[in-house]
């Protein structure tokens, strides 16, 4: 850019510091990052909110919170639970409860009010509240009830219809189902779902870990009542969950709470008195899909008066209640719906229906036909190089959904305990061609809030936004898979590390990971090993390094982002015993060498006979990984006030430093393994001394100009982009975002994908595939370079000196040939904006800071960084 001539103009009255007419409310409550939560365990949960305002440089100086038994007990001081009095701080988020801990499902109300930086009160906020679920095992008066008599039979069996009526002996006040299964269950009261939560209770290491989930039922009870629930394989058992590693059969646990408006109570449980069948749904497989015969419904079921003379009485099994936790993470719902784009007919003659993009949850059918009848649904991601349709790459998963018609009419239909990873299905079994409007894409996946969004002039790169958005939400389905769509499905801890930044972008993700991270420390094995995949259904296998140091990394990743200091506390144990388990391997040298590690996975392989390819030495990248989150333990240790640790790490990370520079590092800075992953390692993990990063630098840049292309896999790819910016190479790094050809981000793109590839080479150019071992079209570890795009691109910094955007850098970097981009963020502050475009010569940025936030901004080629309160602000530069 040429000149600096800076007009600064605010888009709120003129340059002000702070609006003393400012009209200032606090709005956003969250408890525990949930809005208004019932059946918590948490007994110090943390409250934050968010303060809006019309004004510039607002900023919270003191804050009072107020907490009762009851909105209307919140204004009588006597009667306060607990009041925080006026606390002089800036704190807004994760403010931890001071009172005494609530009992086992007692409710609070709460509301805060703040001063700001003009000491001036605001009104008190709306109330919220939160809610305690069961804390104590011998609270659950519920017992385990089966199904002693199920069918023998290899696979998945039917789902199991369990029910109970009963009477309301008076009239109720208030009425909480505590629930959980072991399998997956929907629960109905007097003929009606209780809740659009999906696959609960989630999946977890079921055998020390079971979430229970709570609903307030008090709106749909009568004076006589039904309850039913139907509870299915799922995660539990089945092809997903190899050699029946949690058990073999399914059960129900359910416990409802009433309490009268007279004051007293009664306890409603699963016990001998309930009755179990089977019914319509014959095989429920979490790879294979469902089978369900219309003909065996049995209507009424849910609903009182319903005749279960043929039903079954109840088992009483044994099982565990001291594992059982509250739902920590966010529920699984059906988010969205997508209408198919176009119905094709293959060169084979199969009826194909494109849904228009690669997506995840099932199609809801509508069909008539003859009683028997029998509609059958396949899913695939793509279709072959002629067009026809193509399952291989599923593996062993049939991914096949069967409906059997009961003949009555118009049939609506969609399954319960099964998804797919599709965008292409097959129809077969229709008399007459069918019709688009007959099938509609359910998109399922965990009810994370989207909080980010990126665009920029080009097209392609909106579209590789787009892909990585659709790759997250078709793999965050109640834990960080890999794929949505084979026979695998698995919580991969490295594609969950290398990605854990991007997602914390797109989505609001910190209850999300916090669930998915006590799953993580329950799996570890004593001895520190953390299992390739969380929940562990390979019965230990891991240890490798960059994807066991999700144990680190993504917990470290929810601190930045949330500025939440407790997952650090709470899952320090698990930290440190990781590195330990690194530390028994590397042994006195501070190497750790011969070791099996999956290295960098996928990483390109030229079959040029000039070229030996990308194969980056595992042990060093297991070194590098070794002295990073070594490093990182240390810095987590001083955060959370365990200094002896913290100079402990500290000294091992730099001892296997001095380590890495004498195996690995030549004198005049060359890698032995010298490609973009090992140098983007080096450099991003500061491996190497001051004298050598200029000369590394250039090695990685200069092995960039001669491929012309990426050659990383999983490791080194959230890393390229980041590492070319830093060291001085943007031109570079913008080149590889904008190339087309294979291998690239944009190359999938030119190929038609709506998400993001395993392979870079998943489709090739000429339209046959990769080996069908391994080729997924929706894995999301790759889109890892939406992190560069927000923050580098867009300029959306994190201060880790202030996490979780209590003060944030905005430094936008135009390159690359664009003329415009834009990112929003929604934090916990409230929305960030970063939006910069060129237009006549003028370099044009317009920029949003949440109220009590700060901001440093960084504009290019400008010496001149400017200090900025929250508000609304317009800067042009002339180029």
């Amino acid at each position: 850019m040429k000149g600096l001539k800076l007009f600064l103009s605010m888009l709120i009255l003129s340059i002000l510091t702070f609006s003393a007419f400012a009209k200032t409310q606090v709005q956003k409550l969250v408890t525990e990052y949930l809005e208004n939560p019932i059946g918590i365990n948490v007994s110090k949960p943390r409250f934050s909110w968010q303060i809006i305002s019309d004004g510039q440089n607002v900023k919270q100086s003191a804050y009072e919170i107020r907490v009762a038994d009851s909105p209307q007990n919140l204004n009588k001081k006597s009667a306060l639970i607990w009041t925080s009095g006026k606390v002089e701080s800036d704190k807004s988020v994760n403010v931890e409860y001071g009172g005494s801990p609530l009992k086992s499902m007692e409710r609070a109300f709460w509301q805060v009010r703040i001063w700001d930086n003009n000491n001036k009160v605001t009104d008190w906020s709306e109330p919220a509240f939160w809610e305690m679920g069961i804390l104590e095992s011998e609270t659950w008066k519920a017992n385990w009830i089966a199904f002693g008599n199920e069918i023998e039979k290899v696979g998945s069996k039917p789902s199991q219809f369990f029910r109970k009526e009963f009477q309301a002996k008076k009239k109720v006040k208030s009425a909480r189902i505590y629930v959980t299964s072991l399998g997956l269950y929907q629960l109905y009261i007097n003929g009606k779902k209780v809740s659009d939560d999906l696959f609960t209770p989630g999946w977890t290491t079921y055998n020390k870990r079971l979430q229970y989930q709570t609903y307030d039922v008090a709106a749909m009870l009568n004076e006589k009542n039904s309850i039913g629930a139907i509870v299915g394989d799922g995660w539990f058992r089945g092809s997903i969950a190899k050699n029946l590693c949690y058990g073999e059969k399914l059960a129900l646990l359910l416990q409802l709470q009433l309490i009268y408006t007279d004051g007293s109570s009664e306890t409603i449980i699963t016990d001998k008195s309930w009755k179990v069948n089977t019914g319509a749904i014959l095989e429920s497989d979490i790879y294979n899909g469902e089978i369900y015969d219309a003909r065996l419904e049995m209507k009424g079921w849910t609903n009182t008066g319903f005749d279960a003379g043929k039903w079954e009485d109840v088992s009483i099994i044994d099982h565990s209640k001291d594992i059982l936790v509250a739902q920590r993470g966010v529920p699984v719902k059906a988010i969205e719906e997508i209408n198919p784009v176009k119905l094709i007919t293959t060169p084979k003659g199969e009826v194909v229906m494109d849904m228009g993009q690669n997506m995840i949850g099932w199609v809801r059918l509508k069909v008539k036909g003859e009683k028997g009848d029998r509609i059958t649904l396949k899913f695939a991601e793509v279709l072959d190089k002629e067009g026809n349709f193509y399952m291989e790459n599923l593996r062993a998963a049939k991914c096949t959904d069967t409906y059997i018609l009961k003949g009555e009419g118009e049939e609506i239909w969609e399954p319960k305990f099964t998804f797919h990873g599709f965008r292409f299905v097959k129809l077969e079994g229709f008399i007459q061609t069918p019709k688009l409007d007959q099938i509609t894409g359910v998109v399922i996946h965990s009810a994370m809030n989207p909080t980010g969004s990126f665009s920029c002039s080009d097209p392609m790169i909106n579209q590789l936004q787009h892909n990585i958005q659709w790759g997250q939400k078709g793999n965050f389905l109640d834990v960080p898979t890999d794929c949505p769509q084979r026979d695998e499905r698995l919580g991969w801890t490295g594609d969950a590390q290398v990605f854990a930044p991007t997602a914390a972008f797109n989505f609001d993700v910190a209850a999300f990971y916090t669930k998915w991270l006590k799953d993580l420390a329950a799996d570890q094995l004593e001895n520190g090993k953390v299992p390739d995949v969380i929940p562990d259904v390979r019965f230990g296998r891991g240890g490798s390094t960059a994807w066991a140091d999700a144990a680190l990394i993504v917990p470290w990743t929810m601190y930045l982002a949330y500025g939440d200091k407790r997952i650090l506390e709470e899952q320090y144990a698990s930290m440190k015993k990781w590195v330990e388990y690194m530390e028994t391997k590397a042994g006195e040298d501070y190497l750790w060498t011969n070791d099996g590690h999956y290295g960098d996975w996928l990483a390109f392989a030229s079959t040029s006979s000039s070229y030996t390819g990308a194969t980056t030495e595992k042990d060093l990248i297991a070194t590098a990984y070794f002295k990073y989150s070594s490093g990182l333990l240390s810095e987590i240790a001083k955060i959370i006030g365990n200094n002896e640790d913290a100079e402990k790490y500290a000294d091992l990370s730099g001892k296997i430093k001095k380590a890495f520079v004498s195996e690995f590092v030549t004198p005049a800075g060359r890698l032995i393994s010298p490609t973009q992953t090992a140098y983007s390692l080096a450099l991003a993990f500061d491996l190497l001394p001051e004298n050598l990063i200029p000369k590394a630098a250039k090695y990685l840049a200069d092995d960039v100009k001669k491929m012309g292309h990426l050659t990383t896999g999983f490791v080194g790819t959230p890393l390229l982009c980041k590492t070319l910016s830093n060291q001085g190479y943007d031109d570079l790094a913008f080149m590889l975002l904008n190339r087309k050809e294979y291998p690239s981000w944009l190359y999938p793109i030119t190929q038609g994908a709506t998400t993001i590839w395993e392979r870079w080479d998943g489709q090739k150019p000429d339209g046959t595939f990769q080996t069908v071992g391994m080729n997924s079209f929706n894995h999301y570890a790759y889109g890892a370079i939406g992190e560069w795009l927000y923050t580098h691109v867009a300029g959306i910094e994190i201060d880790e000196k202030h996490p979780g955007y209590k003060h944030f850098v905005l430094a936008p970097h135009p390159g690359g040939g664009l003329t415009n981009a834009e990112a929003e963020f929604e934090s916990m502050f409230g929305k960030i904006k970063s939006a910069w475009k060129i237009d006549g010569g003028n370099f044009i940025y317009d920029v949003e800071i949440p109220a009590n936030t700060t901001a440093t901004v960084v504009l290019p080629d400008s010496k001149e960084p400017k200090e900025l309160g929250s508000g609304k602000y317009s800067f042009t530069v002339k180029m």
